[in-house]
């Protein structure tokens, strides 16, 4: 790899446009992975023109270190960050962030929505020549809704909102993507619109709650014979409350959530159909992801904050001009601390050499090759880490107070894909744990 972020034998994309779209709080359960039942045509319509990632993981599934971490390039570890309150700037304030890198190369940078953690305090103000964020409208703060844990959990809440998306922060940040879109369609950009749904509170216009009927919708269910250890690995107190949903205040959840990420996948149609109406496809680079995965009841937990598959794992979808090809998937493992480096390959930036993610641009093109064998992700729980590495075949984690391990989690993915069966501690897998063990102090795959 040259300085820069340049492949040796190939050329640099120049002064390609840049459309980095992050959702918050989306686990994988669009069309392109497989759910029959959430209704994402336009997202899906994006994966047939690109490169669907179907191991793709955070670095940590809470926003503001996953953020951090993929905006920095760096591991929570270097970040210092951990939770939703401390910021990047505390910690490691004179780094070069992503958007910063495409500003300084002579980009025109446009932050629109929940790009950092949200509000000065979290953001990179020089990083941007633009940035728009939005407030739901009087209109879109009525309709009819309910908190489903009765007022406990103040987050836990739904509405089915009056008025149309452009009542909505997420509608008016579409509308504000085409109007950037329609003006700077002659100079390089590098736009990054962060969609706030589907993150709680779960309010979207009430059309889109209309296309889910409760009936339909089955929460998952714990496999019989399995005796729910939380210990660490959930880890909160909503789960108390989270233990006297119904079956009709699951449903709901559900069908909150699944409205959520609709009216989101119909804004980022918008933003889309605008690329075809100026013809920006073969000059632009649009990258999709979700900030971290999301559980919707898996092992009865209704949140993110844990290390489960479907927390952990975020949907990915790349579209590279003269890279990607139509419909394809890439089933290597890659992580968002690899989207800094990846991001300043593809467009020839120079980027810091102490990155801790790696670039994937190969794999764009050629999505069967060798690359990474694992992947790394991390919560905390008061003074305890958690910190697992996952393989093709494997998901081992350690608790840890200090230097002393206090619990550990083994899961087999061949066998036990949703991870409810943890074998750590049981005869005969001392020497999986052992490998595991390594990579985890390794720190690379």
């Amino acid at each position: 790899m040259l300085a820069g972020g340049l492949a040796l034998g190939n050329a640099p994309c120049k002064r390609k446009n840049v459309l980095f779209i992050i959702v918050e709080d989306l686990k994988a359960i669009l069309g392109c992975y497989g759910n029959e039942v959430t209704r994402t045509p336009n997202i899906d319509g994006l994966a047939t023109r690109g490169m669907v990632f179907d191991r793709a993981y955070c670095q940590f599934p809470v926003c503001n270190p996953s953020r951090s971490s993929m905006l920095l390039g760096l591991r929570p570890d270097r970040t210092g960050i951990f939770n939703n309150v401390k910021s990047w700037r505390e910690t490691v304030g004179d780094r070069i962030t992503l958007p910063k890198l495409f500003r300084d190369g002579g980009y025109h940078t446009v932050g629109l929505g929940k790009i950092f953690h949200g509000g000065d305090k979290y953001d990179d103000l020089s990083a941007w020549d633009e940035r728009h964020e939005y407030r739901p409208t009087e209109k879109g703060r009525q309709g009819k809704g309910r908190n489903l844990t009765g007022g406990t959990v103040k987050w836990c809440r739904w509405l089915a909102a009056e008025g149309d998306d452009e009542d909505q922060p997420d509608g008016q940040l579409a509308a504000k993507a085409i109007e950037v879109l329609r003006r700077q369609s002659n100079e390089p950009f590098f736009m990054a619109v962060g969609f706030h749904k589907p993150h709680d509170p779960f309010n979207a216009p009430k059309k889109y709650f209309d296309m889910y009927e409760l009936e339909q919708l089955q929460p998952p269910a714990v496999p019989e014979g399995i005796e729910t250890v939380e210990k660490y690995a959930i880890g909160s107190g909503w789960k108390t409350e989270f233990d006297k949903f119904s079956l009709n205040d699951k449903r709901e959840f559900m069908r909150a959530y699944y409205a959520c990420v609709t009216f989101t996948d119909a804004q980022i149609g918008k933003v889309l159909d605008e690329l075809d109406r100026q013809r920006l496809w073969e000059n632009t680079v649009v990258f999709f992801v979700g900030d971290h995965g999301y559980e919707l009841g898996e092992h009865e937990w209704w949140n993110k904050n844990v290390l489960f598959e479907d927390s952990a794992r975020v949907p990915m979808i790349a579209v590279v001009p003269r890279l990607t090809g139509s419909a394809t998937r890439c089933k290597s493992f890659v992580e968002m601390v690899d989207l800094y480096p990846t991001f300043a390959d593809i467009c020839g930036l120079r980027m810091p050499e102490d990155l801790d993610g790696a670039s994937f641009r190969s794999l764009l093109s050629e999505p069967e090759r060798k690359w990474k064998t694992g992947a790394f992700t991390q919560v905390t729980r008061g003074d305890v880490t958690g910190k697992s590495v996952r393989t093709e075949r494997w998901r081992y984690t350690q608790w840890r107070r200090g230097d002393k391990v206090v619990w550990e989690e083994l899961y087999d993915h061949e066998s036990d894909p949703q991870e409810y069966r943890n074998l750590a501690g049981k005869e005969g897998y001392e020497g999986h744990i052992k490998e595991l063990d390594e990579l985890l102090r390794r720190g690379n795959v």
